[in-house]
């Protein structure tokens, strides 16, 4: 651009056939600002006279050659448009480059200026842009991620963008399928425990039959195997049972159950067992007296506390202390039971939840599916189960703590 000034100059010039005069160009030259000064003089084919010698002209050869160059003069460097004019005199237009490159920094800077200035403010547009439009994405999978995969509810894509309406219809018609599937995996587990107990419960009364009659010493023993092996098969059918029951998606209408009645029940049932295992079976009663209230349905309480106190005693020494206790915190009903037992390390905490898994090196005799049963329960009842030690000076025994949600009503 600054070389097209140039030759637009040398074509003025020479379209107005305008005098080139040394005299003239040193005083026209001296009023203008140094800052945007252009030369313009005739290139002489002699020297001039050191009389006649002007600062403000160019000591330029006579030998450049016709175009645009860039030149040494006076100390400086030049920008130089030698162009020949009609009149057969050639001239010389020029420019520092210094001068030149100022102005160029400045239209750079001018031009680029706004977009430092524009590109933070529409970066910050764009991300609050695309937030917003990926909100409901997010919203999306986080219900996705809190589900506690019984529930399997279809995602509401209400505010979704249109463009996300198939993608997230297919991931509805895919938790469909998953949920179909499991309710046949559990109808299916829940049918075939039914179905099992007949036969079981046959066999027990033939074998309580063979146990009454006369019999030899060896034949007394493979009985009582017979026996034990008969009743832990009714043990796994039950708790099978219960466990399809605590896995059902389908939820009837909750009431408001006393946990202290709850716990009553269970210590009745399960007092044989403890006697028999010589284990101080009982309830601890907290100074208030008050009676703890839930929301749920007296089955899932039932089920959950006999689960907690019968893995309590069966893996708790001959001679040891069983304790339930009922209280309040933070606005919770929370119901805990401890043994003097082994305890459960923190590595298996998370796996015991876990149908069928059993902690290595636990020679007692059981499903594996106590823990599961209750974890299945709370998670649809909006419970808590934690695990710690029952006395962590020495990491030895089991508490487990189950926090409900309080009820606002009384019981009936």
């Amino acid at each position: 651009m600054q070389d097209d000034q140039l030759r637009q100059m040398a074509i003025l010039v020479n379209s107005h056939h305008l005098q080139v005069s040394s005299a003239t160009q040193a005083a026209m030259a001296s009023e203008v600002d140094p800052e945007a000064r252009v030369i313009l003089q005739a290139l002489q084919p002699q020297p001039l006279l050191a009389s006649t010698s002007n600062p403000m002209r160019l000591d330029l050869k006579s030998s450049l050659p016709n175009g645009i160059q860039t030149v040494s003069a006076n100390d400086e460097t030049w920008r130089i448009l030698v162009k020949p004019l009609d009149s057969g005199v050639r001239i010389a237009i020029g420019q520092r480059t210094s001068v030149r490159n100022e102005i160029a920094r400045n239209s750079a800077l001018r031009t680029v200026l706004p977009f430092f200035v524009l590109i933070p403010v529409l970066l910050l547009l764009v991300n609050v842009l695309i937030s917003r439009m990926f909100k409901p994405m997010t919203q999306l999978a986080l219900d996705l991620d809190h589900s506690d995969g019984q529930g399997l509810q279809a995602l509401n894509f209400d505010h979704v963008p249109t463009e996300v309406h198939p993608f997230v219809v297919a991931i509805n018609r895919l938790l469909a399928r998953v949920a179909q599937s499991m309710a046949l995996q559990r109808r299916f587990l829940a049918d075939a425990a039914h179905e099992l107990r007949s036969p079981l419960t046959a066999l027990s009364l033939q074998s309580e039959r063979l146990a009454a009659t006369e019999l030899s010493e060896q034949a007394r023993e493979r009985v009582d195997a017979l026996q034990s092996g008969l009743q832990r098969s009714r043990q796994l059918l039950d708790q099978l049972l219960a466990l399809a029951r605590a896995q059902d998606s389908d939820k009837l209408s909750a009431g408001v159950v006393s946990v202290r009645r709850v716990c009553h029940r269970v210590l009745e049932d399960l007092m044989p067992l403890a006697l028999a295992k010589e284990i101080d079976l009982g309830m601890v009663l907290h100074e208030t007296g008050s009676d703890a209230l839930v929301s749920a349905q007296d089955i899932d309480v039932y089920i959950m506390t006999k689960n907690l106190v019968d893995n309590a005693i069966r893996y708790t020494p001959r001679g040891g202390q069983v304790d339930v206790s009922i209280g309040e915190r933070d606005g919770n009903t929370e119901l805990q039971v401890a043994d003097s037992g082994p305890g459960i390390s923190e590595e298996h905490r998370q796996r015991v939840f876990d149908p069928f898994y059993r902690v290595i090196g636990n020679d007692e005799i059981g499903s594996g599916l106590g823990l599961s049963i209750v974890k299945t329960i709370a998670d649809r009842l909006g419970a808590n189960v934690t695990l710690d030690f029952a006395t962590k000076l020495d990491q030895s025994g089991l508490l487990v703590t189950v926090a409900f949600p309080h009820a606002p009503t009384s019981a009936p």
